[in-house]
């Protein structure tokens, strides 16, 4: 891709695949949608959101995406699978187009089958193990976490994603499903003895922290092995007090986290919208104001990401 820095491949930390499985499982959440022998679930679901359907297979869902980062010149993407259940479509992604694509699966681990599941995504390829604390209603210090901690210090190129602060989803919030969330456990705070304990692993935290800036660039500050994704709208700044513009954010990340662990991401999900290109367009200006130079920007833009996946 083009930038004030010359040809850079970028790559893409934060994408959510959001697969025909994914929207199937949706349906079953929604107790009144009125899903007949001949519906296709996903379908409904897709026609209330005012979204595209996705194609029932991974790899045609795979290619779709494929063609969309060609469009935008995006060299990769780490694809999440966002929902448990949901990972072996990314795996089979994944499979198909190695050379684009790294996958990432959220787990529960309260389920009884959590430590199954990882292991079976790890063996399929997936390369992110994704951490919603709040959304589960779980500490992330919780021993069952740290079973599955343990699992994957045995792997190399796997990252630990755990979503702290404002968490909000708003595909649940258009089909009216309950979001019963906890945000006593989505403080970055919390992550400091765990990542300590296992100094072996790398950990995301996406989006700054999502409203706990301080705290996550405290986090950094005290843990090398933790490091901040850069994606979506960033919306949460309007909590802050006093107010804080996105250039701040990242002047503020790039004097304690450094260079080497940000990773830009877009928060990508859903079509017809696609590659959301202005996040990577506003994220380039503000980097470039700051006065980054080449090598710093290759790191950030998709060289961070890759080197940590690659890992092994």
């Amino acid at each position: 891709m083009k930038t004030p820095w010359g040809e850079i491949d970028v790559s893409d930390a934060h994408v959510h695949f959001f697969s025909h499985e994914f929207f199937c499982l949706l349906a079953r959440q929604k107790a009144d949608l009125a899903i007949g022998s001949e519906d296709n679930p996903a379908e409904l679901v897709t026609r209330i959101l005012n979204w595209e359907t996705p194609p029932a297979g991974p790899p045609e869902l795979a290619e779709i995406w494929t063609r969309e980062l060609d469009r935008h010149g995006v060299a990769r993407a780490a694809l999440i699978a966002s929902v448990p259940g949901e990972e072996m479509s990314v795996a089979a992604a994944v499979a198909h187009r190695p050379d684009r694509f790294y996958g990432y699966f959220m787990v529960n681990p309260l389920a009884a089958d959590a430590l199954e599941r990882v292991e079976k995504a790890l063996a399929a390829g997936l390369r992110g193990i994704c951490f919603f604390p709040a959304m589960h209603r779980y500490p992330i210090n919780d021993p069952r976490v740290d079973t599955i901690l343990q699992l994957a210090s045995t792997r190399t190129g796997v990252v630990i994603f755990v979503h702290c602060g404002l968490l909000t989803v708003g595909v649940r919030r258009k089909l009216g499903l309950a979001s019963p969330f906890d945000m006593r456990y989505s403080n970055p705070i919390d992550l400091h003895p765990v990542a300590l304990l296992h100094p072996k692993l790398n950990f995301v935290v996406p989006h700054f922290g999502a409203g706990y800036l301080r705290e996550a660039l405290m986090l950094c500050d005290l843990c090398p092995n933790v490091h901040l994704d850069t994606s979506s709208s960033n919306s949460w700044t309007r909590f802050q007090t006093p107010a804080l513009d996105l250039r701040t954010v990242f002047e503020r990340a790039l004097d304690v986290a450094g260079p080497r662990r940000l990773l830009f991401g877009t928060d990508s999900s859903f079509f017809p919208r696609g590659w959301h290109a202005a996040v990577l367009a506003s994220q380039v200006e503000i980097l470039r104001e700051l006065g980054v130079g080449k090598a710093d920007a290759l790191a950030i833009l998709g060289g961070n990401l890759d080197r940590l996946l690659r890992q092994g």
